[in-house]
C-alpha cells in the first residue's frame, strides 16, 4: 500500500475486510459497545448523516432498530463501503474525501462519527462540523464514539502512549498523518451543540457520547 501525500486521505481500503478483526484481537467487543451504546436513544431518527462508519456495523444494527430511517453513508474507502452495503442494503452511500465534504442534504436530525473524528486534524474537524451543522434539522443529535485521554489519574500517561502507539501504527497501513485526537467537543459546543450523555470505557480511554443540536443551527 502506498502511503498517502500530505493532503491525501488514508487509505483503509487494505484493512477493511480485516478491520472487524483486527478490532477483536486488540479491544474486544469494548469498541462496538461504545458505538452502540446510545442506539435506544436514536430510534426516532427519520434522517442520518453517517460519517466513516468503516464495515458499517452501526449503520446495520441502526437501521435495524429504526427501519423507517433513511440513512446516507459517506467513507472515502471503497471497500469499506462495499461492506457496509452488504449489511445495510437500504443505505445510500457515497465515496468522498469527508475532509472536503459538504453534504448534498438538508434535515438531518442524526448525525454519527464513531472512530472517525481521530482521523481528522483540529481544523479539519471544526471545519467539517461547520458544514454540517446547516444541513441539520432543528434538535438533531450527532452521537460520537472516540478515544480519549483521561483528564487526571494515574493512567493518564499509558492512554497517551497506547493512543500514539495506534497512530503510529495506522501511519505504517493507512498513511494516516494525523497524530491526535482533535477537540471536537469544543467544536460542537462552538456551533449550539450540548451533550446529553456521556459514556467512559477503558478507566476513560474510550467515550461515547450524544450531542444534541439545542438551538437552530
Amino acid at each position: 500500500m502506498s502511503a498517502a501525500g500530505e493532503d491525501e486521505a488514508a487509505d483503509f481500503d487494505g484493512l477493511a475486510r480485516a478491520y472487524r478483526w483486527l478490532e477483536y484481537a486488540t479491544f474486544g467487543p469494548i469498541l462496538e459497545r461504545c458505538r452502540f451504546e446510545h442506539l435506544p436513544s436514536l430510534r426516532d431518527r427519520r434522517r442520518a448523516l453517517i460519517l466513516g462508519d468503516g464495515d458499517g456495523r452501526f449503520t446495520a444494527q441502526l437501521m435495524a432498530e429504526a427501519p423507517a430511517l433513511e440513512a446516507d453513508c459517506v467513507d472515502a474507502s471503497a471497500g469499506m463501503l462495499g461492506l457496509l452495503k452488504q449489511r445495510a442494503p437500504r443505505a445510500r452511500v457515497q465515496r468522498a474525501d469527508i475532509r472536503r465534504l459538504t453534504p448534498a442534504g438538508v434535515g438531518y436530525d442524526l448525525v454519527a462519527t464513531h472512530f472517525f473524528l481521530d482521523c481528522l486534524t483540529q481544523e479539519e474537524t471544526r471545519a467539517l462540523i461547520a458544514r454540517v451543522a446547516p444541513r441539520l434539522a432543528p434538535g438533531a443529535l450527532w452521537v460520537v464514539s472516540e478515544f480519549a485521554v483521561p483528564e487526571r489519574g494515574a493512567l493518564r500517561p499509558t492512554a497517551r502512549a497506547l493512543i500514539a502507539a495506534l497512530y503510529r501504527a495506522f501511519r505504517l497501513l493507512t498513511g494516516l498523518r494525523v497524530d491526535r485526537v482533535p477537540d471536537y467537543a469544543s467544536a460542537l459546543s462552538a456551533l449550539g451543540f450540548r451533550p446529553m450523555a456521556v459514556r467512559a470505557r477503558l478507566w476513560g480511554l474510550l467515550r461515547s457520547e450524544l450531542w444534541s443540536a439545542s438551538r437552530a443551527t
